[in-house]
């Protein structure tokens, strides 16, 4: 796929397939939460993770993990609009907010984020606007039920074919709202509202979503599926992650997005690697 998003100015190239950073300024988040609370620290991360390779930071405020309490507008705006400002000035990669609430994607977007990550599809009618109005890309992840309840009672016919359903008419509805169509991107939304089952399916399948004709952004990284499988740690997952993002992205993906940004992009140039060979053949 040979395409670059302008995000707010800052540009995306997907040409290839790229790294999202993982930057959670929550103190509840299930693997990182506490760690960049404040804005400095946060900033330092992220300057980190650019130099081992990632090609857009995704900055959250409000954890999602199965079971988390909703935090409020302000106090998520509070969480994410000073890392935001400083790293508008500091980073020439994208910033991604990753936010469900309208008020907050606003306000991100003001201070320098040009990507909106959402968990909830931009369900909200207003936070179509806002996605619209700013002309920023989006991303919109499938969850089934949400994160307070997601995990007890997971149901599909058949689950891919379900969520290429869900994707293709929530495309239709973003682009009746506004949002020009290369701008949207979908995320099959590993652990949100899934069994185990349904991940392995989704993951055998991946490449199926092709037929969305959308690039294609897939979280794995440290998640509680690797958790229950292997029977480890979330400090223990770096490893099967990294392997997971592999196997994502020869399946089609085109953006991972990962806590382990320098063992994950070293992957992604081995990989590139054997298929140059291939080439050569």
């Amino acid at each position: 796929m040979s395409v670059k998003l302008d995000c707010a100015g800052k540009s995306l190239d997907l040409s290839a397939p790229c790294v999202m950073a993982v930057l959670n300024v929550t103190p509840d988040s299930f693997s990182d939460g506490g760690r960049f609370t404040s804005a400095t620290k946060a900033s330092e991360q992220a300057l980190q993770m650019i130099c081992e390779g990632a090609a857009i930071i995704d900055v959250g405020g409000e954890s999602t993990r199965p079971g988390a309490k909703p935090v409020s507008v302000n106090e998520e705006i509070d969480r994410v609009i000073p890392v935001i400002e400083l790293l508008a000035t500091e980073i020439s990669v994208p910033i991604s907010i990753d936010t469900r609430k309208p008020e907050v994607m606003t306000a991100a977007i003001a201070a320098g984020a040009g990507f909106v990550n959402d968990i909830t599809a931009l369900s909200d009618p207003t936070s179509r606007q806002v996605v619209a109005d700013s002309g920023v890309p989006v991303c919109l992840m499938h969850m089934q039920g949400e994160p307070g309840t997601m995990q007890e009672t997971p149901v599909y016919g058949d689950v891919l074919t379900d969520i290429v359903q869900y994707f293709s008419d929530r495309i239709a509805l973003c682009e009746s709202s506004g949002i020009a169509r290369e701008n949207i991107l979908i995320d099959p939304g590993f652990g949100f509202g899934k069994t185990d089952a349904h991940n392995l399916e989704l993951l055998a399948r991946l490449d199926e979503f092709a037929t969305l004709n959308a690039p294609l952004l897939v979280g794995l990284s440290r998640k509680s599926m690797i958790g229950r499988l292997l029977d480890l740690d979330v400090n223990q997952r770096l490893v099967p992650s990294v392997v997971l993002a592999f196997f994502a992205i020869e399946r089609g993906a085109n953006i991972v997005r990962v806590h382990d940004v320098k063992e994950t992009c070293q992957a992604i140039q081995l990989l590139q690697l054997v298929q140059q060979a291939r080439k050569r053949m």
